[in-house]
């Protein structure tokens, strides 16, 4: 990027000893003189467009480096190191495949406003096409329990239909459970695809999104 900067300066450098006229303004000249003013002005000012947009290309290529090159500084920052190395040991967690395995604590965090969360299988509303409003707009895909970890991935419906990762901790002498980390991404299969997609950085962490 110096380079390019460099570059493109010595030639507005260039441009503008060019543009000096080398004899006097005298009363002949003086037409002449201001219309070769112009044409500088309009070339450095050319030039001062190339330049701004060559600076602009650069850093956004940096920067799409970086974050192709960093996924989990771009998807899973917010994401604790401690809490992510406790979710890659896969051997301590086992799936569930119902709410009613899991505690009414970790179900409340992921229920539609109206308190629900269907089970697999389950009839809900997918789309903002409702046929039943008496169904819920959140349906479980799968959960995965470990230690005090609890992983709970579910659909949402509506107009965007989308798929969510909640991550949280509950003890067992702690009635309120902590919510470590929530996240957006594609349908996962398994517990194993979703930590394929946490090290992969295809879930997404950032907060202007409805959960």
């Amino acid at each position: 990027m110096k380079h390019i900067a460099a570059r493109l300066m010595n030639g507005v450098a260039a441009s503008l000893c060019r543009g000096v006229p080398a004899l006097a303004p005298t009363p002949a000249r003086r037409h002449s003189a201001v219309a070769t003013t112009l044409r500088t002005s309009g070339t450095v000012f050319s030039l001062f467009l190339l330049f701004a947009a060559a600076i602009q290309s650069v850093c956004y290529a940096d920067a799409t480096k970086f974050a192709t090159a960093n996924p989990s500084r771009r998807t899973a920052g917010g994401l604790p190191a401690e809490d992510r190395k406790a979710l890659l040991h896969a051997s301590s967690f086992h799936e569930v495949h119902s709410t009613r395995d899991l505690p009414h604590a970790i179900v409340a965090l992921c229920v539609d406003d109206k308190g629900k969360l269907a089970d697999p299988g389950q009839n809900w509303n997918p789309t903002d096409a409702v046929t039943d409003p008496t169904l819920p707009w959140k349906r479980l895909i799968w959960a995965a329990v470990g230690s005090d970890y609890y992983v709970v991935h579910y659909e949402r419906g509506g107009i965007d239909h989308s798929f969510h990762i909640l991550v949280a901790k509950l003890t067992k002498n702690d009635g309120k459970p902590k919510v470590v980390w929530h996240a957006v991404g594609h349908q996962l299969k398994d517990y194993p695809a979703f930590l394929d997609a946490l090290r992969t950085g295809k879930l997404d962490d950032r907060l202007d999104y409805p959960h």
